[in-house]
């Protein structure tokens, strides 16, 4: 059994996650998170908004997950949100050929490579359907658009469409969230929620999926002056997979420092850099082992449309590495093809200390002259010349400027422009800010962090399996035991759990079976700590207290218990100092 097989059978056996809609033969990429799954996905959300929104001081939004069609035909996922897709003649089947690709050769990135080359590769190998076992050699690799698409309101004349990523609801409101920040850069907003992506073929149960949960911060700067404060983690070593190695016969994963990483232009964003450095300590926080974990450089060809570099973060499981985050610098697409598109201001206007005198190139086109020389386009000339004007005073030096409207070029006389040079005092000028983007799928974090946690070992001779999950992770932080159900006991235990509750902590209450199969059932949730309430308890108030990994007991007083686990999950004690 390969480990996502096991972890998969145990996620479902105790309540981590299983498949949606089973009772009606359910839906390929859609999973529904159990009480275990759902506890634990919420401390890793929780986690997350500590380190990157609290301690960041960042601002947090919830946008909404349906959105009309412009924000997406701005943004360009209507055009290019797409994979690549082959369908077997055969049988019918659709597949990501991409995948099929990496499935079946050594080739790891297939997603980098043109269409055609995908398609030849397949041919190459002779890479068969993995639904019927026929040749896929010969079938077109064609785009296929991701977006679910809806209609907004009765009828079809209001388009929407799920959102693929929680970014846009983000970047489309920036006019009004840069209020919020007092127009003062940087700035940034987080958001946790609902993404959707109709994937081709879903599969690896949370690792590529239909409906998923993104923790996305969009951290908008202003590229002349704003730099992050890279002293925090200039010493975080980190694993380095960069483009360059990766193109390379013998190339690797590097250790690199992150001050090494900017100086030597490895990492050629500082934003970049700071944040795979505190994102670095953050992995560790919640349990993903560093030992199969590194930092991989998006190839050129594996770019996406807005993002000048790109990190991502990657896990190790199965002998595969997936994706857990991108770290991306989007420059200043998204804001400005969203004013291109609405209309509407998405800069910030930088106040100056004292005012400046400057010199301002300007254009005053006769309207008189475009209007019969261009007709309908003589608008579109005007607005040329005074982009050009703004862009290239020079190319006003001769006796006609050229500018291009629609690919074609056409030709004015300069003095038909009113082109001058005037000195103007300005009191600041308008930035459209860049954006830096760490972009977590919380759902590929929880198989992660499931995954690596996932130990066997053997107890008093018999194997056990338990989850070495980080107490702050961990779905129930105590499990509250009666050694018998009899004689007291049990009232006594229950009080003790609804004082841990009441104290902050998950816990659960289990009755039920011999206490060696309760302990066992703990372990296997990741539970830390467990509590029995024994006849000892009954005449000295005092319990047994076990430590999951060790399975050491002791005994510890009832009177300040939930303070004994606080400092135990807190990392201020340690279990060998009860």
């Amino acid at each position: 059994m390969s480990e996502g097989e096991r972890l998969t059978e145990l996620a479902k056996r105790r309540g981590f996650y299983f498949p949606a809609a089973g009772a009606y033969g359910g839906a390929a990429g859609f999973w529904t998170y159990g009480p275990q799954g759902a506890a634990l996905k919420s401390n890793v959300e929780d986690a997350w908004r500590d380190r990157f929104v609290l301690r960041e001081g960042h601002q947090e939004i919830s946008a909404p997950d349906v959105m009309p069609e412009p924000v997406f035909e701005a943004s360009g996922h209507l055009d290019g949100f797409d994979d690549m897709i082959i369908e077997c003649g055969e049988c019918g089947a659709t597949h990501r050929a991409d995948h099929v690709v990496e499935d079946n050769t050594d080739i790891e990135e297939a997603e980098s490579l043109p269409n055609e080359e995908v398609m030849d590769l397949i041919a190459e190998y002779d890479i068969e359907c993995p639904s019927c076992g026929a040749s896929l050699a010969g079938e077109p690799v064609d785009n296929f658009n991701l977006m679910f698409e809806t209609n907004i309101g009765p009828g079809s004349s209001s388009p929407g469409y799920l959102r693929p990523e929680t970014a846009q609801g983000i970047f489309v409101e920036f006019p009004q969230l840069s209020e919020y920040a007092r127009n003062q850069l940087p700035f940034g907003v987080a958001q946790i929620g609902k993404a959707y992506r109709n994937e081709i073929s879903p599969r690896k149960s949370l690792v590529r999926v239909r409906e998923f949960t993104q923790a996305e911060l969009e951290h908008f700067v202003d590229p002349e002056e704003d730099e992050p404060p890279l002293s925090e983690v200039e010493d975080v070593t980190l694993p380095l997979y960069s483009g360059e190695s990766q193109q390379a016969d013998d190339g690797g994963v590097r250790e690199m420092t992150v001050g090494d990483a900017v100086a030597e232009e490895v990492i050629t964003s500082d934003w970049v850099a700071y944040y795979l450095g505190i994102a670095k300590g953050w992995y560790e926080r919640i349990g993903i082992d560093m030992d199969r974990f590194r930092f991989r450089q998006h190839l050129p060809g594996e770019l996406a449309h807005y993002a000048s570099d790109c990190w991502d973060a990657e896990a190790e499981i199965d002998g595969d590495w997936i994706e857990i985050t991108g770290f991306a610098y989007r420059g200043d697409y998204d804001l400005q093809k969203h004013a291109e598109h609405s209309g509407e201001d998405f800069t910030v206007f930088k106040q100056y200390d004292e005012p400046v005198t400057v010199e301002r190139p300007t254009v005053d086109p006769e309207m008189s002259y475009l209007g019969p020389e261009f007709g309908g386009d003589a608008q579109a000339v005007a607005d040329a010349l005074e982009a050009l004007a703004e862009r290239d005073p020079s190319a006003f030096e001769s006796e006609d400027v050229t500018v291009k409207i629609d690919g074609d070029e056409v030709t004015v006389p300069v003095e038909q422009t009113n082109f001058s040079v005037e000195e103007v005092t300005e009191n600041g000028e308008h930035v459209r800010p860049h954006v830096v983007e760490p972009s977590f799928g919380v759902g590929r974090l929880i198989y992660t962090v499931l995954a690596h946690a996932y130990t066997e070992d053997e107890v008093d001779g018999e194997a056990r399996t338990y989850l070495d999950l980080p107490a702050e992770q961990a779905p129930t932080t105590v499990g509250v035991f009666p050694l018998m159900d009899k004689d007291g006991m049990d009232d006594y235990a229950r009080e003790i759990a609804e004082a841990l509750r009441s104290a902050g902590h998950a816990v659960t209450y289990d009755d039920s079976g011999a206490i060696g199969r309760r302990y066992r059932r703990q372990d296997e949730i990741g539970t830390p700590y467990c509590v029995t309430v024994d006849y000892e308890s009954l005449e000295e108030d005092t319990v047994t207290l076990r430590e999951r990994d060790s399975t050491e007991q002791k005994r510890v007083s009832i009177d300040g218990l939930a303070e004994t686990v606080d400092a135990l999950t807190d990392g201020d004690r340690t279990f060998d100092d009860l």
